[in-house]
């Protein structure tokens, strides 16, 4: 079992709380290769339908911004955002900043 111990940030609960939990502790994301597609708005439109396929809905909204059906519901990405293409196949797009964080370039 591990030992975990949450403290709550609500002062009128300011006591730490100590357990055991098969399902607490610490995680580190697998690492994962997945495709990628930096969206610049209207000038590669046309590429990032074909890194997502015809078949998959994408929608502009205006001049710059799509909207995408992801496993979690819509989402609209911005010029500047990356699309992803996540190891089931599906379509999300990231923010330039949680992008850079989580992935680094893979050599080919």
């Amino acid at each position: 079992m591990n030992h975990f111990f949450v403290t709550t940030k609500d002062p009128k609960q300011s006591a730490t709380v100590a357990g055991y939990s098969e399902n607490a502790g610490k995680f580190r994301k697998k690492p994962v290769v997945v495709d990628a597609i930096q969206y610049l708005g209207d000038i590669n439109f046309n590429f990032i339908r074909l890194f997502i396929g015809s078949d998959y809905p994408l929608h502009r909204i205006g001049n710059q911004k799509l909207f995408m059906d992801t496993l979690e519901g819509g989402h609209e990405a911005s010029p500047g955002d990356w699309i992803i293409k996540g190891i089931r196949g599906e379509f999300y797009p990231c923010k330039p900043d949680i992008f850079k964080q989580t992935y680094e370039p893979v050599e080919s």
